[in-house]
């Protein structure tokens, strides 16, 4: 399926379709369900791969603290720019997706199911497929939440569900102890419901005979950001390329952009089973299988993604509000030919983000620019050294709205050329236009906050308010003064276009 123009090999299921291809799903009490995912060894198909029936004995087990009131979420929102095939599901099988969280909600007594989404298109098709259903014993909403990478995160996703800000809570809470509402809540990726309606109706035995046996199944993966495959646990990673006409490239990154670069050779090796990535040090995460083209320059494409995780800080803690684009900066500099001792500062900004954020963000784009420096160490070297590769900077990592943040257009990825001019990654970036930010003083009420989404760049007066009312707005800057406006609780934020 070709997730990124809503065209592929099938067509979207109504109720109707959904039924005669599939059936009514059977009814399951509570230790049935546990039962049922002990049984196929279902995990969660979200990135971390938690236990399902860990997950619902959790639930249980809080549930009995409430006085048995609990709900079910599905996180559809899936802010990998390199996945699509939650949305896919939503878009194409909807009911899947539904039978699977209301089987849950039915036999954990849940009194809402929530469905989290972040395109518009997929919140259309979530709420004409319950539309589709009639009157429900269970309520069913889709919510259409903000875009942003940590809007999966499961504080972050609950939030927003319950009419918040969207943003991770800073705090180890976990979804089954207070969740949607404050309730105890069974928390699990738009797939996961998707392959517990389908283990239900095959049976444990059923389910089992397709896939790994020690972890059976399929898995929905999503290859070069752009089509969706539905693969048995298992396959070579080989297959899946070739199937996808695509070989293993310079490398090929598993899990997306907290994940782990694979070397071409392990192209011909891997399975695409958590055993056998763990013996490669990857995890698949929730399901991207990104491939480097030959063509383009690896180096200049970590720093396009590098910008990109910076500028989707929820701007909450430091780490993420300073440390990701101090690092994002620094890999720049490194990459322009700033030497060894750029690179060593990339290092040092890595360690300084590390476990200390709010949320797994920080870590997660230290862990991908650690695995880039270590799967392409050449290229880091010569580029940091002044020499460069010659090679475009094509895009060929995806990357949504570069020039909100200053990501640039994809440019060239050389070091020195005639005339011992250096050419950054980012030296082809276009000129975009000036922005200002402005303060309303018959508004703004002195809370500091923009001061401190937008560090830097606000400055609070003595008095607590901002120094100035009309600040230059670098392009770099523009992705957090966005945030800085929309979270401003008094409305005297907003940006203006230059002249």
């Amino acid at each position: 399926m070709d997730g990124t123009h809503g065209v592929g090999r099938v067509d979207r299921l109504d109720r109707v379709a959904h039924l005669a291809r599939h059936g009514s799903p059977p009814d399951l009490s509570a230790s049935e369900l546990v039962a049922l995912a002990e049984d196929t060894g279902l995990r969660g198909r979200g990135g971390a791969g938690f236990p399902f029936a860990r997950k619902v004995r959790a639930v249980m087990e809080g549930r009995r603290r409430t006085g048995g009131r609990v709900a079910v979420v599905v996180n559809g929102s899936e802010g990998e720019p390199g996945c699509l095939k939650d949305a896919a599901l939503l878009l194409f099988a909807p009911h899947l997706v539904l039978d699977g969280a209301l089987l849950a909600a039915r036999a954990l007594g849940a009194e809402e199911v929530a469905v989290g989404v972040t395109r518009a298109d997929v919140a259309r098709s979530v709420r004409r497929a319950i539309a589709e259903r009639g009157p429900l014993s269970t309520p069913v909403r889709a919510e259409l939440l903000a875009e942003r990478f940590v809007t999966g995160e499961g504080t972050a996703l609950t939030d927003g569900l319950n009419r918040g800000p969207g943003l991770p809570s800073g705090r180890k809470i976990r979804s089954s102890e207070r969740g949607l509402h404050g309730l105890p809540t069974l928390l699990s990726n738009t797939e996961t419901y998707a392959q517990l309606a389908v283990a239900a109706r095959l049976g444990a035995l059923g389910y089992r005979a397709t896939g790994d046996p020690a972890e059976p199944g399929t898995v929905l993966l999503t290859v070069a950001g752009e089509r969706v495959v539905e693969a048995p646990t298992g396959v070579p990673l080989a297959r899946v390329l070739a199937l996808c006409g695509l070989g293993p490239g310079q490398g090929i990154l598993i899990g997306g952009y907290h994940g782990t670069w694979l070397p071409p050779s392990a192209a011909g090796t891997a399975l695409l089973s958590r055993d056998d990535l763990t013996a490669y040090g990857a995890v698949l995460g929730a399901g991207a299988v990104l491939p480097l083209p030959e063509g383009t320059c690896p180096a200049g494409e970590t720093v396009r993604v590098a910008r990109w995780m910076a500028a989707e800080s929820a701007g909450q803690c430091g780490p993420c509000v300073l440390g990701l684009p101090a690092l994002a900066d620094a890999l720049g500099q490194a990459v322009g030919g700033g030497g060894q001792r750029a690179l060593d500062a990339v290092r040092g900004r890595m360690r300084a983000v590390e476990r200390r954020g709010a949320c797994s963000h920080p870590d997660g784009t230290a862990r991908f620019i650690a695995s880039a420096l270590a799967a392409f160490p050449d290229e880091f070297a010569r580029h940091a050294d002044g020499a460069g590769c010659g090679r475009p900077v094509l895009g060929a990592l995806p990357v949504p709205g570069e020039a909100a943040y200053g990501g640039g257009a994809p440019g060239t990825g050389g070091g020195r050329r005639s005339g011992d001019r250096a050419t950054t990654a980012t030296a082809a970036r276009p000129h975009a236009p000036e922005q200002r930010l402005l303060v309303d003083w018959t508004l703004c009420q002195g809370h500091g906050l923009c001061a401190d989404l937008v560090p830097g760049m606000v400055r609070l007066g003595p008095d607590g308010y901002p120094e100035r009312a009309a600040m230059p707005l670098p392009a770099r800057m523009r992705r957090r003064a966005q945030l800085a406006v929309r979270r401003c609780p008094a409305l005297a934020l907003r940006v203006q276009d230059g002249e």
